[in-house]
């Protein structure tokens, strides 16, 4: 389960970027084209770092004090939550004797809670270290791919979405979590809602209005948690490419998250 980090002082609160590759692509292409996928990397990015540089966050961490333990990495994996401890097994699977490994007995003790025993300063800075090593770089990535993006993805193109339908459902299983948890809403029931008011596409229904039935059932379960009351993300950012019909995530994309300023530009 996710949340949003607070807004870093300073971070840029105006981004101007591209898309990498061949920039964004297709309208018509979903989240599994790469310009696409790094397009959402980067709104998610916006939210939870405060700026468009999503590959520069593979050695951030810090305890935001949301009862969850530290925070850390591309998508803001948790100690407290076990996706932490999962991208640590992955990257020790793959690079036995690396520095963080020391810590897997830790990271298992803290599941479930907000506590840094057996980790504090000598564990945060194993974290950033590891960030140079491409191994763990890609621990990260297939971490997110597997708890996150293609299972939000999967479920998103089954329900007749776009680009946008599928970003939506992303970001909402990276602050979420798939299943409701103590004192929160998981992305399970956030759509359930979302469906008992407007049918999605792939049932005959109108794609603006789900999204709209599923952002409305997103900012109540956001006004249910305390460190997530905050609703700028969807208000102010994809409620408004709902309104504009950026149903494919088309560039350009102008946006505000947590009162800061951000823009993609075709490449």
């Amino acid at each position: 389960m996710k949340h949003r980090r607070p807004a870093l002082a300073a971070t840029l609160a105006l981004v101007l970027a591209g898309c990498s590759g061949s920039g964004s692509g297709s309208p018509e292409k979903g989240l599994g084209d790469p310009a696409k996928k790094d397009i959402a990397m980067r709104l998610v990015s916006s939210a939870e770092n405060s700026t468009l540089d999503w590959k520069a966050q593979y050695g951030y961490i810090e305890d935001i004090g949301d009862g969850r333990g530290y925070t850390a990495g591309i998508i803001g994996f948790c100690s407290g939550t076990g996706d932490l401890l999962k991208v640590v097994e992955r990257y020790t699977a793959k690079r036995p004797g690396n520095a963080l490994g020391e810590f897997l007995p830790a990271l298992r003790a803290v599941n479930g809670g907000d506590s840094h025993e057996g980790l504090g300063g000598a564990f945060t800075e194993a974290w950033a270290k590891a960030a140079a090593d491409p191994v763990f770089r890609s621990s990260q990535d297939a971490e997110r791919d597997r708890a996150y993006f293609d299972p939000a993805v999967g479920r998103a193109e089954a329900d007749g979405l776009g680009a946008l339908g599928q970003f939506i459902y992303y970001d909402a299983y990276v602050m979420h979590g798939y299943a409701d948890a103590e004192g929160t809403v998981g992305f399970r029931t956030i759509r359930a809602r979302a469906v008992a008011e407007t049918e999605p596409p792939s049932e005959g229904g109108d794609e603006e209005a789900y999204l709209n039935a599923f952002l409305d059932a997103r900012v109540a379960a956001l006004r249910e948690e305390p460190s997530h009351r905050d609703t700028s993300r969807v208000e102010t950012a994809q409620r408004v490419f709902v309104r504009q019909g950026k149903l494919w995530l088309e560039t350009p994309l102008v946006w505000k998250v947590y009162g800061e300023s951000f823009r993609i530009d075709a490449g």
